[in-house]
C-alpha cells in the first residue's frame, strides 16, 4: 500500500493527458491510455502475484467513487480475500438472483422484441405473441426461466403433439429459441429443455410420423391444357390472376401481390423484390407471350398499384377467390400444386438437369426461364 492517500485532485485528474499511470495512493491509480481515455485501476499483490483490476472509466466513475471502491477492496485484502474473486462471486450471485426472478414470459417478450426486426414478415412477431399467449404463458409464463425443465416443456407440447403435430413442432422450436436466449443472457444454465435431438426425441414421436404429411394436391401436367382452356373462357379477375400464376410457376402470394412497378413489358420481365420472396432473394421472371397479353389486358383496366387488385384498391386479390375458382374447375387440386405440376413437366418433358428444374421455381429464373416457355 502506498505511504499516503488522496494524492490526486479532481482538477489534476481532469487535466491529465499524458499516457501512463498516476497514483492516488492506497493501491488506486488513474490510467491514461494512448487515445486519451481514462480509467481507474486497483493494483494489489496477493499470494505473491501482482494483479490489476479495473474499477471503471473516468468520468463515469468519479474520483470520489473510485476512492470508495478502493477502500472496500483494501478491507478485503486486509481480511485475506482476493478482491477480484469476491467481485466475480458477487456478480454471479446477482445473475443467479436475476435467473430466479426473471420469468419465462419476460424472456419470451424480450426475445420477440430483439428479433422481430430481422424477421422477413411483419406477421411473424404477431404469430409468436399469439402462440405464446394461447399455448405457453398459461403453463410457463410465471415460471422463473431458470426453472423451466423438461417436465414443464412437455406440459405445453403433449396436449397438442398428436392432434396438431405441425403446430406443436413449431411451438417446440419457439421454446428452444427462447430458452437458448435466456441462457446466453445468464438467466439459466444447463441443457435446453426444449431441445429435440438427443433430448425430446427420446420422449416424443417425430411430428412427421404422428400424422402423414399432406402434400399439396397437384394436377397431372398432361391435364393442364384442358384446365387452361376452361380457365381462359372465364373473364373475371380471379381467372386472369390464376392463369398468370400458373404460367409463371409462381407462388400465390407472389402472383397476387404483383405490382405494376415490378413489371417491365418492354423487356418482358417481372422482377419480384427480395422482401416478397420466400427465399429472401430477388427474382427475375421471364414473361412469355400469353403472360404479356394478360398484363396488357389488366393494364387497360388498371385501378391500383396491384396488377390484380382486390375489393379494396390498397390490397391485392384474395387467395380465397383463386382457391374457390380452382375448386370449381377441378375439385381436390390446390393452387400450390400447379408448381408441382410444372416441376413434373419440366423434369419429364425437358432435358434440363434436376437442379435447374428445382431452381426455376425458387432460385434462378433469369438464366433458364426463356427456354421453358413451352410450359
Amino acid at each position: 500500500m502506498g505511504r499516503s492517500l488522496h494524492r490526486l485532485s479532481d482538477v489534476a485528474v481532469k487535466a491529465r493527458k499524458r499516457p501512463g499511470y498516476a497514483a492516488d495512493g492506497g493501491n488506486l491509480y488513474l490510467r491514461v491510455a494512448e487515445g486519451g481515455s481514462k480509467g481507474w485501476i486497483f493494483r494489489f499483490t496477493i499470494g505473491g502475484r501482482t494483479r490489476d483490476a479495473g474499477l471503471g472509466a473516468y468520468p463515469t466513475v468519479s474520483l470520489v467513487k473510485a476512492r470508495e471502491e478502493a477502500e472496500k477492496w483494501r478491507r478485503l485484502l486486509a481480511a485475506g480475500v482476493d478482491p477480484i474473486q469476491a467481485r466475480n462471486e458477487e456478480r454471479q450471485a446477482r445473475r443467479s438472483n436475476a435467473a430466479n426472478t426473471k420469468t419465462f414470459e419476460e424472456c419470451a417478450k424480450a426475445y420477440i422484441t430483439s428479433h422481430q426486426a430481422g424477421w422477413r414478415r411483419a406477421k411473424t412477431a404477431q404469430r409468436w405473441r399469439s402462440a405464446m399467449a394461447i399455448h405457453v404463458y398459461p403453463v410457463l409464463g410465471a415460471q422463473p426461466v431458470g426453472a423451466v425443465d423438461t417436465a414443464l416443456v412437455l406440459r405445453v407440447l403433449q396436449p397438442m403433439w398428436v392432434d396438431k403435430p405441425a403446430m406443436a413442432s413449431r411451438l417446440r422450436a419457439m421454446l428452444e429459441s427462447v430458452l437458448a436466449w435466456a441462457k446466453v443472457q445468464g438467466y439459466r444454465t444447463g441443457e435446453n429443455a426444449a431441445q429435440w435431438r438427443g433430448h425430446l426425441d427420446q420422449l416424443l414421436p417425430s411430428s412427421t410420423k404422428v400424422r402423414p404429411v399432406r402434400h399439396h394436391s397437384a394436377l397431372p401436367f398432361a391435364e393442364i391444357p384442358v384446365f387452361m382452356v376452361k380457365l381462359r373462357v372465364r373473364s373475371h379477375l380471379a381467372a386472369r390472376a390464376l392463369e398468370f400464376l400458373i404460367l409463371t410457376a409462381s407462388r400465390s402470394s407472389e402472383a397476387r401481390g404483383a405490382r405494376w412497378d415490378e413489371i417491365n413489358l418492354e423487356q418482358r420481365t417481372w422482377i419480384i423484390p427480395v422482401e416478397r420472396m420466400k427465399g429472401g432473394r430477388e427474382h427475375r421472371v421471364p414473361l412469355e407471350p400469353r403472360v404479356v397479353a394478360i398484363l396488357e389486358e389488366m393494364a387497360g383496366v388498371r385501378l391500383s398499384e396491384f396488377v390484380f387488385p382486390g375489393r379494396s384498391k390498397n390490397r391485392p386479390i384474395s387467395d380465397l377467390g383463386l382457391r374457390m375458382l380452382v375448386r370449381e374447375l377441378r375439385p381436390g387440386v390446390t393452387i400450390h400444386g400447379f408448381r408441382s405440376s410444372f416441376r413434373d413437366w419440366a423434369a419429364e418433358m425437358t432435358s434440363f438437369p434436376n437442379h435447374v428444374v428445382d431452381g426455376f421455381g425458387s432460385c434462378d429464373r433469369r438464366r433458364y426461364g426463356g427456354r421453358l416457355q413451352a410450359w
